[in-house]
């Protein structure tokens, strides 16, 4: 969780709000991508990619 509070600590002293979403967009991506990668929802999946 320090690295969470890492980022946020960057965010808020340099005024970069405008990275916070496509931060949260990327480990949307990855969560998606590591959770269908073993389940049967897979092929449905790579489909939006």
């Amino acid at each position: 969780m320090d690295f969470l509070s890492d980022i946020l600590g960057f965010l808020s002293q340099r005024k970069k709000w405008w990275l916070a979403p496509i931060i949260l967009l990327l480990l949307l991506i990855g969560v998606i991508l590591v959770i269908g990668g073993g389940s049967a929802v897979a092929p449905f999946i790579y489909t939006l990619f």
